[in-house]
């Protein structure tokens, strides 16, 4: 499939790829970084920081902001992360340099771990740093098979559904949650009202918290022990 992308500046600075036959971003115009750090660091690693030791999967690496993030994040609290990461259409080098995030970053370690993260070959473990080793595949969420209870966290960081309404589905929301060790977490942008539906019917305790700058709310899917 191959869908003509262009670079953007979003409210806060940072850039971001915008689909302009889906009329879809990779990130809200309203701010890249502002957005990543509210929904998958605040609302989705800070909830787990105590456990030290934390499995990640997320649903879309795109720009791999989140996964920079998370690796630095993994440092300053020394914590041990895995981090599996889906993506069937990488971005190219050419609109790695147009984004620029590397100006986005605190220190020229950060920046290397970032080049790190991109140049990482697809299919296979790599430590990135003694607290952050990333595993990337190259396909799409349907095909994928996971061990059942193998993560803590979901980063769902899909396209919206309204463009990519099959990964929005509740046989994906099935199979994620089967995916999520007892007391996981699901967390998204994403806040519409059949999704939540769907997350609940998975089987998932779904809540609804404050969303980054520019969405009213967001989503938060635990996966809870049964109550007998």
């Amino acid at each position: 499939m191959i869908i003509k992308r262009e670079i953007i500046e979003t409210s806060d600075g940072s850039k971001t790829i915008h689909l302009p036959e889906w009329n879809e971003n990779y990130h809200s115009h309203h701010g890249a970084l502002q957005e990543a750090k509210h929904v998958f660091l605040k609302n989705g690693l800070a909830d787990y920081a105590q456990q030290k030791k934390i499995n990640i999967l997320e649903v879309g690496l795109g720009t791999a902001l989140n996964a920079i993030l998370t690796c630095q994040e993994a440092t300053r609290a020394n914590l041990e992360i895995q981090y599996t990461a889906l993506e069937a259409y990488p971005v190219s080098e050419d609109e790695l340099l147009a984004l620029n995030y590397e100006s986005l970053l605190d220190d020229e370690v950060a920046k290397s771990h970032y080049q790190n993260i991109h140049a990482a070959e697809w299919n296979e473990n790599h430590m990135i740093s003694k607290n952050f080793t990333i595993h990337k595949i190259q396909a799409k969420l349907e095909v994928c098979k996971f061990e059942e209870n193998q993560f803590d966290i979901i980063y769902f960081d899909a396209f919206g559904p309204r463009v990519q309404g099959e990964l929005w589905s509740l046989e994906i929301f099935q199979k994620l949650f089967a995916a999520l060790k007892i007391n996981g977490l699901l967390v998204t942008y994403c806040a519409k009202g059949q999704v939540k539906r769907d997350l609940k019917s998975a089987g998932f305790v779904v809540e609804c918290v404050p969303g980054p700058p520019g969405k009213r709310e967001m989503t938060k899917a635990f996966k809870r022990a049964v109550q007998v």
